[in-house]
């Protein structure tokens, strides 16, 4: 970004020049960043139709026993900490679809698919059917067993249609090393 200087879109404003789709503070991996506002409206609107396809990869505690899954809950501001999101019933629409990876005694390494793009979704959902993020100082109790800066979430692909070419574009980031060195002690 630093590079773009002042030519990235304007639509993000001072703070986040060109910002389309960020992650959490924390989540490691890819952004959409668009270089002028043409390209941050297409590609905004790709995300509000949900044509754009999100993977990330995550370590949680506890050993998931299904396969494949996928959690459906609404998720709204938590009304206990207003810092943090809740499973709500009045909350909006959440999906999250997940897959086990591989399996280690009291962790599970997952790939998941989000369908709908919630703050904080993939670490509440996690959280809420009992297996949080590895790292998640919010969600996960302060637990953090491997002593890691940041949490075991990584936003390693993104899927979308080029606003220009009008092809459809895929890009990966590989896993950062403090990732890669946890799953190597496991």
């Amino acid at each position: 970004m630093a590079k773009c200087k002042d030519s990235l879109s304007g639509i993000g404003g001072k703070i986040r020049p060109g910002v389309v789709h960020r992650i959490d503070k924390d989540t490691s991996g890819l952004v959409i960043i668009a270089k002028n506002d043409k390209a941050h409206i297409n590609i905004s609107e790709q995300i509000k139709n949900r044509k754009v396809k999100k993977n990330y990869l995550a370590l949680v505690r506890g050993n998931i026993k299904e396969n494949v899954a996928i959690i459906n809950m609404p998720i709204a501001r938590s009304t206990k900490d207003r810092k943090k999101m809740a499973v709500d019933k009045k909350g909006k629409e959440a999906i999250t679809e997940f897959k086990v990876l591989k399996r280690f005694d009291g962790f599970t390494y997952i790939e998941v698919n989000i369908k709908t793009g919630r703050t904080h979704q993939i670490r509440v959902h996690m959280a809420e059917i009992g297996y949080p993020i590895v790292g998640d100082e919010v969600y996960s109790n302060g637990k953090n067993p491997f002593g890691i800066r940041g949490q075991m979430l990584h936003a390693y692909k993104l899927e979308f249609v080029h606003p220009t070419t009008k092809k459809k574009v895929e890009f990966e980031a590989p896993l950062p090393e403090y990732f890669k060195d946890v799953l190597e002690k496991l």
